[in-house]
């Protein structure tokens, strides 16, 4: 299992009029998580698009709220992958407050498409290798 993450504040505008984080929010949290997560792989999501002509939609997204994150609050956001990906990247994902409460967690599904076609394409392969290394 390999287990990315970023952390930053709660943004005001990012709340609502009882200062908690709306919920819409935790989506952009999910992907700062992936977006870094790929960046720590050594392989940006730009990179992918712009060397390799393969774009990395988002498939499906899945979110459970456990508990409100505040103006305030010190959010980590993380994204965790078990196996090496084929036709789809699957991504679980958290935000806990710098407390360790659990406030959001889920999984998001990736595709890949080829920037041409928009035909489904298969991950590329210097990205499952380096998937590989961090499992």
């Amino acid at each position: 299992m390999a287990v990315f993450g970023t952390t930053f504040p709660v943004r005001y505008y990012e709340t609502d009029q009882m200062r908690v984080v709306h919920h819409s929010n935790y989506i952009r949290y999910f992907e700062n998580a992936r977006n870094q997560m790929m960046v720590d792989l050594g392989f940006p999501i730009e990179r992918c698009e712009e060397e390799l002509g393969v774009m990395i939609p988002i498939v499906s997204v899945e979110c459970h709220f456990k508990h409100p994150a505040r103006m305030g609050d010190v959010l980590t956001a993380t994204a965790e992958f078990d196996r090496v990906p084929m036709a789809k990247m699957i991504i679980k994902q958290t935000v806990v407050n710098q407390d360790g409460d659990l406030c959001a967690e889920g999984q998001v599904v990736l595709g890949f498409i080829d920037s041409k076609t928009f035909r489904p394409t298969r991950c590329p392969e210097v990205l499952c290798k380096l998937i590989e290394q961090k499992l």
